[in-house]
C-alpha cells in the first residue's frame, strides 16, 4: 500500500530537520516501503512566494495526502506582515481546513537525559505522559475576535472562548481511549471556578466517562495542573483540556524533558466513515528557531520522533515507530548531542551527523 506523504519544512530550522526525516524515508523505501513524497511552501516563505501563509495549491495537496509533515514557521524577517497573513496562520488553516481537533504532545523523559532537565533527576525519571489538547475550538479560534477603538485613546480587545458540546464529547473520547493503551488513567483541566466553559467541559467529560469506566478519571483545575506539572509529573498518564490551557501546559511538559528540540507533536482529524483513516498532520514542538538557521546546528530528534508518530498513528507501522524511538534513545545513550541538550562528557554533533547516528541505528535493528 502506497503512503502519500506532503512534507512542509516551513522556515528556520524546518528545512534542516525535514532533510534528516527525507534521508530517512529513502532508506525504508529501500527496504520495502512505499512512502510517495510531495512537498510544498507554508509560513513565510510561501508568504514571500504566494503572498499567504500557505497556497491554495498546497492546501490541496494537504488535504490529498495520507499525512502532512510539517517543520516550523515564522521568523523576525514576517514581523511586519499583516495579521491574516503572518507564517503562524498557514498552521491554523491547516489545523482548521482539515479538521485536525486533536494535539497529542508526549512528554517522554528519555533515560540519557535526566540529568538535563532544570528539575531534580528523580522527579522526571522514567517520565511518560501524553497531553490531548482540543485544537479547533475555543478561544483561538472563538468569534466575535477583534480590537474597537473606543476613542479619548482607549481600545478595548476581545477573544471569544466558546465550545459545543460535540466538541467536548470527540476529544474526551479519544482521551479516555488513548488511555486504554497506556495506564488507564486521565486527568481533565479547565477552570469551571471562574468560567463557563470550564463549567460545561467538566460536565462534558464526565458524562463521556460513562463509556469508559475502566479508565480513571480525575479532575483538576488548569492553574493547579500547571503547579502539579512542576511538582510531580509522573503522577499523570493523559491529560486532556481545552485549546488555550492546552498550548500552556503541554510547553511545560515539553521543558520538563530538558529541551523543547526533543519533543515530536501529532495533529489528528475524526475517522472516515468510509475508510476509518483520519487526517493527521505531524510537527516538532520547537518553533523555526531562526538564530540558529542554516548553521547545521539544530536538533533534528523532535522531527524525526515526529515521523515516528506518523508511523504509528497515520499508517499502523507500530514495529518501525518503535523501532526509530529505539533508535533515538540508543544515539542519545551512545554520549551523541546536539548543542541544545549538550552536557559535559558528551560528544557534540550537528544536524545531520545526528540525523545519520540514528538512521545507522535504525538499519542496525531493521
Amino acid at each position: 500500500m502506497t503512503h502519500k506523504l506532503l512534507l512542509l519544512a516551513g522556515d528556520g530550522i524546518g528545512p534542516e530537520a525535514m532533510a534528516e526525516v527525507k534521508k530517512l524515508i529513502a532508506v525504508m523505501n529501500e527496504n520495502g516501503a512505499s512512502f510517495v513524497t510531495e512537498e510544498g511552501l507554508v509560513g513565510g516563505c510561501a508568504y514571500d512566494a504566494h503572498g499567504a501563509a500557505i497556497s491554495d495549491a498546497d492546501m490541496a495537496k494537504a488535504t490529498a495526502a495520507d499525512a502532512v509533515l510539517f517543520g516550523a514557521v515564522g521568523g523576525p524577517k514576517w514581523d511586519g506582515v499583516p495579521y491574516d497573513v503572518r507564517p503562524e496562520a498557514g498552521l491554523l488553516r491547516l489545523r482548521k481546513d482539515l479538521e485536525l481537533f486533536a494535539n497529542l504532545r508526549p512528554a517522554i523523559c528519555y533515560p540519557a537525559l535526566a540529568s538535563s532537565s532544570s528539575l531534580k533527576q528523580d522527579v522526571i525519571e522514567g517520565l511518560d505522559i501524553l497531553i490531548l489538547r482540543e485544537l479547533t475550538g475555543g478561544v483561538y479560534f472563538g468569534e466575535p475576535k477583534q480590537i474597537t477603538d473606543l476613542g479619548n485613546g482607549q481600545k478595548r480587545a476581545v477573544d471569544t472562548q466558546v465550545y459545543d458540546t460535540y466538541e467536548i464529547e470527540r476529544i474526551a473520547a479519544m482521551a479516555f481511549e488513548l488511555a486504554r493503551t497506556r495506564n488507564n488513567h486521565v486527568t481533565s483541566m479547565e477552570k469551571r471556578n471562574v468560567m463557563k466553559s470550564g463549567v460545561l467541559w467538566n460536565e462534558v467529560v464526565t458524562a463521556t466517562h460513562k463509556a469508559y469506566s475502566d479508565v480513571k478519571l480525575d479532575h483538576m483545575l488548569a492553574d493547579a495542573g500547571g503547579m502539579q506539572l512542576v511538582r510531580w509529573p509522573k503522577q499523570f498518564d493523559v491529560i486532556v483540556t481545552d485549546n488555550l490551557f492546552g498550548d500552556m501546559l503541554s510547553d511545560v511538559a515539553a521543558m520538563l524533558t530538558g529541551s523543547l528540540g526533543m519533543l515530536p507533536s501529532a495533529s489528528l482529524g475524526a475517522p472516515d466513515a468510509k475508510t476509518g483513516k483520519r487526517k493527521a498532520l505531524y510537527e516538532p514542538v520547537h518553533g523555526s528557531a531562526p538564530d540558529i538557521a542554516g548553521k547545521g546546528i539544530a536538533n533534528p530528534i523532535a522531527m524525526i520522533a515526529s515521523f515516528a508518530m506518523c508511523l504509528r498513528y497515520s499508517f499502523d507501522m507500530v514495529v518501525e515507530a518503535d523501532r526509530l524511538e529505539a533508535a533515538i534513545a540508543a544515539v542519545l545513550a551512545d554520549g551523541l548531542r546536539t548543542k541544545d541538550i549538550m552536557s559535559d562528557g558528551m560528544r557534540e554533533v550537528g544536524t545531520v551527523e545526528m540525523g545519520d547516528a540514528i538512521i545507522a541505528k535504525y538499519r542496525e535493528a531493521a
